[in-house]
């Protein structure tokens, strides 16, 4: 799987701060030990990320997700699950961030 290129303020802010960058990637890495599988880790960090409401961690899901080839309604299965728990504004406002990711035939 190749992923998609992070956005430039991304990559602009790790070349500042590496020693960040190599953080963050070593709590990313130790997240992934245990039983779950490639997918359902991205579709859990989905949900995590719309619950928290961080916008650019949806849109990162989101375009990780699609290079993973994860189908396009799991995303949104994920999207509908939040209206329970977060509320129908709340969960209006990740649909319209999953969907700025989704290719446009979607």
């Amino acid at each position: 799987m190749t992923l998609p290129k992070p956005p430039s303020t991304y990559t602009e802010f790790v070349k500042r701060y590496p020693e960040l960058a190599q953080a963050w990637d070593l709590i990313g890495e130790g997240g992934k030990k245990g039983p779950l599988d490639a997918d359902t880790i991205r579709l859990v960090k989905l949900g995590i990320a719309i619950g928290a409401m961080r916008e650019g961690a949806v849109h990162s899901s989101v375009r990780k997700a699609i290079a993973q080839g994860i189908d396009v309604e799991a995303l949104e299965q994920i999207v509908s699950l939040a209206a329970g728990t977060l509320g129908l504004p709340s969960t209006v406002a990740a649909w319209t961030w999953v969907k700025d990711e989704l290719p446009k035939d979607s």
